[in-house]
């Protein structure tokens, strides 16, 4: 008698622990990979429309147009486990010169989370950016630019 009082004992504590920590460590491991699968998808969006920025800033810089407007559609997923990612841009000279480089930072965030992602996209000194927010579940989510007269490229979040 005494052995079978001594196994549970010993045994109820363990099976005790085994229904209560094995679930709460699946969950904390499951929110993990979520976070992160949620957050390296922002990032290659963010990327990807960053990347897009830059086609589109080179092509309609080209010498040979004038002016005129171009507008590209992204094709990307309207939301990410779905939550829609909003974004918006900002423009920066390298450094104080008349002429300088100018890097549009990118930077957007997933609804209904805290998961947020930044991305570069390099342009040149005639760059300029036109306030706007970027929203995923937009039937005509796209980037466009627009090349004036004095050869300013203005770039923004189409609609």
């Amino acid at each position: 008698m005494p052995h079978i009082t001594i196994e549970y004992v010993i045994m109820l504590p363990l099976l005790i622990m085994q229904i209560i920590l094995f679930p709460m460590a699946a969950g904390w491991l499951m929110n993990i990979w979520v976070t992160s699968r949620e957050t390296l998808a922002l990032q290659d969006a963010t990327s990807q429309i960053a990347s897009a920025m830059e086609q589109l800033y080179f092509s309609i810089n080209h010498p040979s147009i004038s002016t005129g407007e171009a507008t590209y559609s992204l094709g990307l997923s309207p939301s990410i486990e779905n939550s829609i990612y909003t974004g918006y841009g900002s423009l920066q000279k390298v450094n104080q010169q008349v002429n300088s480089t100018r890097i549009l930072t990118l930077t957007f965030s997933l609804s209904k989370t805290t998961i947020t992602a930044k991305s570069s996209a390099v342009l040149g000194p005639n760059a300029s950016w036109q306030s706007s927010t970027f929203m995923s579940n937009s039937t005509h989510a796209c980037v466009s630019a627009n090349k004036l007269l004095n050869g300013t490229v203005v770039l923004w979040f189409g609609e």
